[in-house]
């Protein structure tokens, strides 16, 4: 994630990209957009804000050389010398362009920016924005004539998103230049991030914690719900949110033990799913780990503990208290009824 307090844009231009399928044709500035003060006080955090809570990075790919990357060659011309800014801010649209391999990729305005005075973690940085807006809004103009207000709708782009935005910063690590994106039209996933950029995640803490508790998660709906019970599932995720929460330093030995409390049958499912989890999303889960508290904050939004009954009952379970569910919460069957039950301990109704 980034912050914006100091940063600065010294160039920008806006061009249109089409597409090649639907015979739409890329439309090109010929001149950097000269903002005027309003319009620059509202573009800068327009373009900015959603960066502000990405919490993962990436690095970017190719198959044989970095070099080779189109858009990691374009920013690295960018941030050495902007004398070319015009010229390569178009090889990037048309790069872009030649990605569009299906008539539901959509047209729209590419906004490209040199951003200075950027701050992420702990220092200051320059970065090159690319940016594509692909939806428009309508709003309504008004205007005096006769001495009567009157009205007309336009159609333009709302301050309110971005559709599509990558920040390339002029920082890198063993592994190259960081790179942040989003995506908040994500109707093809590999348009955007694998055919454009073509990035990849890198080999750090982010990335372990993510995969983990991603793989955690799936274990929880594809093997413990079906086999043990939705109860046995919410117990697992709040342990393993525990464990991380507990714990800087992730040790897969260790995570076992705490979570499973030596139930051989749960650790031989949970190692033969990891496994196979590995073989089907092609990662490697590493058996020891530093922690990203961003990533756990962001991943734990996404889990849900919730015990969902056929009856319109939902039992919703706290995923920061893992032991309550064992302690306050039993399962039955009635045999009168033939039903299944939960009985709930409680002292006072919150």
């Amino acid at each position: 994630m980034i912050k914006r307090t100091k940063a600065s844009i010294s160039k920008c231009i806006l061009h249109k990209v089409g597409n090649k399928l639907n015979n739409t044709k890329n439309t090109f500035s010929e001149q950097p957009i000269d903002f005027d003060e309003a319009s620059y006080d509202l573009i800068l955090p327009y373009l900015l804000r959603p960066f502000g809570s990405v919490a993962e990075s990436y690095r970017f790919n190719h198959h044989s050389n970095l070099a080779l990357n189109e858009i990691n060659s374009y920013a690295t011309q960018l941030l050495n010398d902007d004398t070319d800014f015009v010229d390569i801010s178009k090889h990037i649209v048309t790069h872009l362009f030649e990605q569009s391999d299906s008539v539901h990729i959509k047209t729209g305005d590419v906004i490209v920016c040199l951003f200075h005075d950027i701050e992420y973690e702990d220092y200051t940085t320059d970065a090159v924005g690319i940016f594509k807006v692909e939806n428009k809004s309508h709003f309504f103009q008004t205007y005096l004539e006769n001495n009567s207000y009157d009205l007309f709708i336009q159609k333009g782009i709302s301050t309110k998103k971005v559709d599509k935005g990558c920040l390339i910063l002029n920082a890198a690590d063993g592994e190259g230049k960081i790179v942040l994106s989003i995506d908040n039209n994500n109707y093809d996933a590999q348009y955007w991030i694998k055919k454009f950029l073509n990035i990849k995640y890198p080999d750090d803490a982010n990335q372990h914690t993510k995969n983990y508790i991603e793989m955690c998660r799936e274990f929880s709906k594809e093997v413990m719900q079906p086999q043990f019970g939705m109860q046995e599932q919410s117990v697992f995720l709040a342990k393993t949110v525990d464990f991380f929460k507990e714990n800087e330093v992730v040790n897969i030995e260790t995570f076992k033990e705490d979570v499973f409390e030596e139930k051989e049958d749960h650790i031989q499912l949970f190692e033969d799913y990891k496994k196979t989890y590995e073989s089907d999303h092609n990662i490697v889960i590493r058996n020891q780990f530093d922690v990203s508290e961003v990533v756990l904050k962001k991943q734990k939004q996404k889990i849900k503990t919730e015990i969902k009954l056929d009856t319109n009952i939902q039992i919703k379970l706290d995923v920061d208290a893992p032991d309550a569910s064992a302690e306050y919460l039993e399962r039955g069957y009635d045999e009168e009824k033939k039903m299944h039950f939960y009985k709930v301990y409680f002292n006072a109704e919150g």
